[in-house]
């Protein structure tokens, strides 16, 4: 009987070890078709706007806290994840991946499965190329969830980027306001999006924090209201002890007995 609880016991925490990711051999597996294959934002990536800016990665952040990433090819492969903040990784939830050919090609991310390879393990998705990883005309795409208001991404590949926000968003404010590494140029497109770009990133992170200018105008009124609120409970409460104080005198309670002078006098008789 002992035996038994015993091996449920390591059964339901074999269990537990796996749901949470734990166990390598349960967290890997392949990306499913229909997720590969969904379309993108917008229906279709833009590859022109990577080719022509010339960058290694081209990365546009939509008002929905996804983003869309066209990277150049470098290599043969390419690992995709998150650092979970212990020093480990975990996959990046990617999906509606492509892949572009220096032709002009483009495949969706099943077929991409079939030529090359999407894998997702415990800790990366890592996608092989079919091609012979030109930089200078393969492409691959994909989308993923962002945080809202805040982009960062391990730089999977080095060399140059290009951050754009939503609309109407800005990076100018500190604290509101960031953009990391430093070294970034800033444009605004004819849509007023915000273009941030580095010519050539080594850092391990690339992170943009950004805000909307009415954002700052709604801050600085409930800033006023608590300020107002604040400085109005403060005169209400000084008020307060003001009358306390008169009503104290009033009644005699607050009678200086003159302790602070004794002794002013002089001596004791005999001792002048």
């Amino acid at each position: 009987m002992a035996r038994r609880r015993r091996l449920l016991a390591l059964v339901a925490l074999a269990g537990m070890l796996a749901l949470s990711g734990c166990v390598g051999f349960f967290g890997g597996g392949s990306v499913s078709d229909e997720r590969l294959d969904q379309s993108p934002p917008g229906g279709e990536y833009d590859w022109n706007k990577s080719v022509d800016s010339g960058v290694n990665a081209h990365i546009t952040i939509h008002e929905n806290a996804t983003f869309s990433a066209v990277y150049a090819v470098n290599g043969s492969e390419v690992e995709l994840y998150r650092r979970d903040g212990l020093g480990g990784t975990t996959p990046l939830s990617v999906r509606a991946v492509r892949y572009r050919y220096p032709n002009g090609t483009v495949i969706t991310g099943s077929e991409l499965a079939e030529r090359g390879a999407v894998e997702r393990t415990r800790d990366v998705v890592r996608i092989d190329f079919p091609g012979e990883g030109d930089a200078d005309g393969d492409r691959v795409a994909f989308t993923a969830g962002s945080t809202p208001k805040r982009f960062a991404l391990p730089t999977y590949v080095q060399g140059s980027y290009e951050v754009v926000l939503p609309p109407n968003r800005r990076v100018s404010l500190p604290v509101f306001g960031d953009v990391s590494p430093g070294g970034a140029t800033t444009s605004v497109d004819e849509e007023n999006r915000l273009h941030v770009r580095w010519d050539d990133v080594q850092a391990q992170s690339v992170i943009v924090q950004f805000y909307l200018p009415q954002d700052i105008r709604i801050f600085g009124a409930v800033f006023a209201l608590l300020a107002v609120v604040g400085g109005g409970g403060l005169l209400y409460y000084r008020r307060q002890i003001d009358a306390l104080r008169e009503q104290r005198e009033e009644l005699g309670l607050d009678v200086d007995t003159g302790d602070d002078d004794l002794g002013d006098d002089g001596p004791p008789p005999g001792m002048r």
